[in-house]
């Protein structure tokens, strides 16, 4: 091999996870073993395995080794209705979640803006973390008014959807008022939280919802694996939201 020897083993590494000889889930040989299989040095193999982790194609876990990276893409549709679960599930894919922490906390002038109340007002604040066929997709915080759904956290964390608790408080319809996207590098927690490498870029999504009448009920803001999912957007009503 030359002087571009990570870019051929990162080449043929990726060409056999593309040809399914490497597996997902599956753990790469040492980087001893690597160096004897390609004829290369450290240098070349460690750049190459940097490269794909950076590509979301393979996932270096401290004191574990480098593992072939298991993530589905997602064909995510936002519309006035949006649905995490069935925007999932009709692609065949599990989706799940875990609430990671609440807490209710004195709304900042940006989140007391975004939902109509008083700076200062108690708000839940949830961090939550959306799988896909159990593979990490999104982060997320949320932000909603604590005297209006005062026992949403809790239901939450049991697993109950946001559309069944808002339907219990009288809401029986809401919608995507709007939608902001954007991309940046990970924080080191985020890119943990999400199993990709700290330089894979993520995709931010902040996002207002409003019942009926075009009252503010929920603000969040999630970050996405930006190379695990695709966002696509929908001109006509689709989907009863859900987070």
């Amino acid at each position: 091999m030359g002087r571009d020897n990570w870019q051929i083993i990162r080449n043929r590494i990726s060409d056999d996870i593309s040809a399914g000889r490497l597996e997902p889930g599956m753990q790469l040989p040492t980087e001893t073993q690597l160096c004897q299989s390609f004829q290369a040095g450290r240098h070349s193999v460690r750049r190459a395995v940097a490269a794909l982790a950076v590509e979301g194609k393979l996932r270096v876990e401290q004191g574990r080794g480098t593992f072939v990276q298991a993530a589905p893409l997602i064909s995510y549709h936002i519309g006035p209705r949006t649905r995490f679960r069935r925007n999932l599930m009709e692609q065949g894919v599990s989706p799940g979640g875990e609430q990671l922490s609440d807490s209710i906390v004195p709304a900042s002038a940006s989140i007391a803006l975004a939902l109509g109340l008083a700076e200062g007002s108690p708000v839940h604040c949830l961090l939550r973390q959306g799988l896909a066929d159990g593979v990490p997709i999104s982060i997320g915080l949320s932000w909603h008014a604590a005297t209006r759904f005062p026992d949403l956290a809790r239901r939450r964390a049991a697993g109950e959807s946001v559309t069944d608790i808002y339907r219990s408080h009288g809401i029986t319809d809401y919608f995507r008022k709007q939608t902001i996207i954007f991309a940046r590098r990970p924080s080191a927690e985020e890119a943990e939280l999400l199993m990709q490498h700290p330089d894979t870029p993520v995709l931010v999504l902040q996002k207002t919802d409003v019942d009926a009448t075009g009252r503010p009920i929920g603000y969040s803001e999630a970050v996405w694996a930006a190379d695990r999912v695709q966002f696509s957007f929908e001109a006509t009503e689709g989907r009863s939201a859900d987070a």
